[in-house]
């Protein structure tokens, strides 16, 4: 992906600013406003629920709570879990939906399935069709340049035999989520040592990247740590 930078920030070459993508910490803030951001009114939402990175945590009452949250707000969605599937499979699957959702999880555990499939050629085919992007926590995580700062995360001691961190690049920076102000030590040292800027949300926050230019959304201020 080609990045180039604007005078209010980094912004996305003409290869990818078409696409509208949602970055978001939490399934709780993509029900209150996330999924609205995407400019398709409720009746015609339908999400592919990709929820792969599920398989790498032990308590999965989170991804029923969302589903029931989908449900209940009016949000169609039908899951899938990409291990193991092709790319026809999965453009299949997709053939009627307007929303990529990834849904949280482990990070190591879902970028390693992506390298294994190929998903990553298959998510660009699905983007140039039109399709909106959603990525929650490690949904979100993916589609920085790297998922290193994952590493703070709760999961970090399964990371699945994972080496290689590099991931989709689709945006110029990389996210810290679910932060909490007891992490801010933690994050400065990890800012030392990246490569990219950083963003950080919290909980009931998102950023949306849409015709060029990333907004942040949410409760309360972006939490900014130099």
């Amino acid at each position: 992906m080609l990045i180039q930078e604007g005078q209010t920030g980094f912004v996305l070459s003409e290869e990818t600013n078409n696409m509208k993508l949602l970055l978001a910490s939490n399934g709780g803030f993509l029900i209150g406003q996330g999924y609205k951001a995407l400019g398709i009114p409720t009746n015609e939402v339908n999400i592919g629920y990709i929820t792969t990175a599920s398989k790498g945590v032990e308590n999965l009452s989170y991804i029923e709570r969302h589903k029931e949250a989908m449900k209940e707000n009016g949000y169609a969605f039908e899951e899938i879990d990409i291990e193991g599937k092709n790319e026809d499979e999965i453009l299949k699957f997709f053939t009627n939906k307007n929303v990529i959702h990834i849904e949280g999880g482990n990070t190591f555990y879902l970028l390693k399935v992506i390298k294994e499939i190929g998903f990553e050629k298959t998510l660009k085919k699905l983007l140039d069709k039109g399709l909106a992007y959603v990525g929650s926590s490690a949904g979100a995580y993916i589609m920085c340049p790297t998922i290193e700062v994952s590493k703070l995360g709760r999961n970090a001691d399964k990371n699945f035999g994972l080496t290689d961190l590099s991931a989709l690049n689709y945006v110029p920076f990389c996210l810290k989520v679910h932060y909490i102000d007891d992490m801010e030590v933690s994050v400065r040292e990890v800012i030392k040592a990246l490569k990219y800027p950083l963003r950080i949300l919290r909980d009931g926050q998102g950023i949306l990247a849409e015709d060029g230019k990333y907004t942040f959304m949410g409760d309360g201020e972006e939490v900014k740590i130099n």
